[in-house]
């Protein structure tokens, strides 16, 4: 028997309870909207490992294996990672704060063979070099480095008890997500207007252009990092893991990349009079950036990330600057729902709108 359809002052009041109920559950799941992304995304990348753990073991032990794997992989890094870099940020702050080293970068270029050849071939065109004003830019600007790694550093140490109960509250979401995941998906399939085909093809996007994120570019910039890292030990340039864990992050950036930081430290090396080394410098960049952008992340990454380079600059950017580090993720993802949901208007809608006949 077919169920009666409300009357219009029913429906009206249902959805309004509806939308409330909806709006005060995500009040409540607001503070941790960060945690619930990372859980569902690090549970679509560790999937296959649980389904293969499955066809042995039952799934809760699947999940909990899973899960540890997931804790000895990343948790257990990050934390010796995160101790060791804020312990570098706080002495590099410690030796730029009792030294003036915009002064002392100042002196060494005025003395520098090259820059003085430089200087008089300028002279001769008209072309002064303001050394004054270029020394109070390169104080201010050292000030402002050196004091935001300590700021980091005290919100590092400071925080370290919450970031350990927040990972391990993640830990317990990915444990039962693993084993939930394709319930939870299926309701809210069910509650969605959109077709079954237009939900599950915005998931699919998501779950690409994630598992490209963390996994292919996640692993490319964690090895431009390291090495990096370690080309500025054998240097001795300084703060390795720090310079390191920054280009980690570039990395993620095409276009510029770790050229951002290895490009200028050539130039230093070239300027201080270490030729070679700073020409070797050079041609360690080129080479790395060659391995890993056309050898390393096609395979890792492949055609996942469907979407034009610039488009792809300016979402880590923009994500960077609105939601901090996690923008990394989340700025591609914001990209890609657009692109998906403009593909299903086309493909679907636009003819609806238009006054033509609705294709679902």
């Amino acid at each position: 028997m077919p169920s009666r359809r409300p009357n219009s002052l029913v429906l009206i009041y249902f959805i309004i309870l509806f939308v409330l109920s909806i709006l005060l559950l995500l009040r409540l799941l607001w503070p941790f909207f960060s945690l619930l992304i990372l859980s569902y995304l690090l549970t679509s990348i560790a999937k296959p490992v649980y389904l293969y753990l499955c066809r042995h073991l039952s799934t809760s032990f699947a999940s909990l294996v899973t899960c540890s794997l997931i804790v000895v992989l990343v948790f257990v890094p990050i934390i010796f990672f995160v101790a060791a870099l804020s312990s570098e940020a706080y002495q590099l702050f410690q030796a730029t704060r009792g030294t003036n080293i915009a002064e002392t970068v100042t002196n060494y270029i005025q003395t520098n063979n090259l820059f003085v050849r430089l200087e008089g071939l300028l002279a001769g065109y008209g072309v002064v070099l303001e050394m004054d004003e270029f020394s109070s830019t390169l104080s201010d600007f050292s000030t402002d480095i050196a004091m935001f790694i300590y700021n980091q550093a005290s919100i590092w140490a400071g925080n370290i008890i919450t970031f350990i109960l927040q990972f391990m509250m993640m830990i317990l979401i990915i444990f039962f997500l693993l084993i939930e995941q394709e319930k939870l998906v299926n309701f809210l399939l069910h509650l969605s207007p959109l077709p079954n085909n237009h939900d599950r093809l915005l998931i699919r996007k998501f779950e690409r252009i994630a598992g490209a994120i963390l996994v292919g570019n996640g692993i490319c910039g964690v090895l431009q990092g390291v090495l990096g890292g370690l080309a500025f030990a054998v240097l001795g340039l300084g703060s390795p893991l720090l310079w390191g864990c920054i280009m980690g992050v570039l990395a993620f950036l095409p276009i510029v990349g770790v050229g951002v930081i290895l490009g200028p430290a050539a130039v230093i090396l070239i300027i201080q009079g270490k030729l070679l080394a700073g020409v070797g410098l050079a041609v360690f960049y080129i080479f790395l950036s060659m391995i890993v952008e056309y050898l390393l992340k096609p395979k890792l990454v492949g055609n996942r990330v469907q979407m034009h380079t610039i488009l792809v600059f300016l979402a880590i950017l923009g994500g960077l600057s609105v939601f901090g580090i996690l923008g990394i993720i989340y700025g591609p993802l914001i990209v890609t729902a657009f692109l998906t949901l403009s593909e299903i208007y086309i493909a679907n809608y636009e003819q609806f709108v238009t006054g033509d006949e609705l294709d679902v």
